[in-house]
């Protein structure tokens, strides 16, 4: 090899490491900013949601579907203060098709209850060279998405009705980790059977819709609904199902702290997201 190949050589190994320190610094910037725009969201949702309240009593409750009664008494709201807000961290594994592999991820949220909003956060990574950062909100009745790879380039900033409907459902379904929300004026409940109430949430000049399943004790097993659902930039309603896979206490409450996401589609069912609750902090 020659001197001038060989400096050749060098200079292109030289170009790579560069543009490649370059790419991993922009990426890690990237990443940040975007973690840092979900957390000041985050913040800004929890501020000033402590208000004065009584705790909740058997009273409160004695409008509701027996069934619902049932699930509120087992989670223990009974003597709590209503809960104003809530951060919580999971621990998740999600797949983008019934084809592709299950990838880990981590995941922040927080939630507020009396103007129902939520904001979602997660960091996916989807091989050692590749990560995620992902963001879901539903604020003030409007939701969106945005999801950026290396937090650099954006593969889904989606927002309107469909987004509106499905990030409101989410909070719907959701629910089952704050249940002193059941109580909330945006909800009505419909008594279906001994183990079935419809729940209907209206707010921001909209209204969505879910069956809610319970356990013989009580607990919650699943919620049912019919969502948008993007494929190759089309929206079709879908089944989508959220599974309560197991029940833990945290501060007080029995809430489930592992939970599936189904979508139940023609072809068959495409579990594609599963979640376990790490911490959960509630604000009364």
């Amino acid at each position: 090899m020659t001197e001038r190949v060989k400096r050749l050589l060098s200079w292109i190994v030289g170009v790579i490491v560069i543009v490649g320190v370059i790419t991993a610094g922009a990426a890690w910037v990237g990443m940040q900013a975007l973690n840092r725009m979900a957390d000041g969201e985050m913040e800004q949702l929890m501020a000033n949601t402590r208000v004065e309240s009584q705790p909740i009593t058997e009273s409160d409750l004695a409008d509701l579907p027996t069934a619902v009664q049932q699930w509120l008494r087992q989670a223990q709201v009974i003597g709590q203060y209503p809960i104003q807000a809530i951060r919580l961290t999971q621990q998740a594994s999600l797949r983008l098709s019934p084809e592709q592999p299950w990838v880990s991820a981590q995941a922040e949220q927080a939630f507020r209850v009396k103007d129902p909003a939520f904001v979602w956060k997660a960091n996916i990574k989807m091989n050692p060279l590749m990560a995620v950062v992902g963001r879901d909100k539903y604020v003030n009745g409007r939701g969106e998405m945005l999801i950026k790879i290396l937090g650099l380039l954006p593969v889904v900033d989606a927002r309107g009705p469909e987004m509106d409907q499905g990030t409101m459902l989410r909070y719907l379904a959701e629910m089952t980790w704050f249940p002193t929300a059941a109580l909330s004026s945006y909800l009505t409940w419909e008594h279906l059977d001994d183990t079935h109430a419809k729940a209907t949430m209206t707010y921001g000049g909209q209204s969505v819709s879910g069956v809610f399943a319970f356990r013989e004790n009580g607990q919650v097993q699943s919620f049912t609904a019919q969502r948008y659902k993007e494929a190759q930039g089309k929206f079709t309603l879908e089944n989508w199902i959220v599974e309560m896979v197991d029940y833990k206490e945290f501060n007080g409450l029995i809430i489930p702290h592992k939970a599936n996401v189904i979508w139940d589609l023609d072809s068959g069912p495409y579990h594609w997201f599963s979640c376990e609750l790490v911490s959960v902090d509630y604000i009364y």
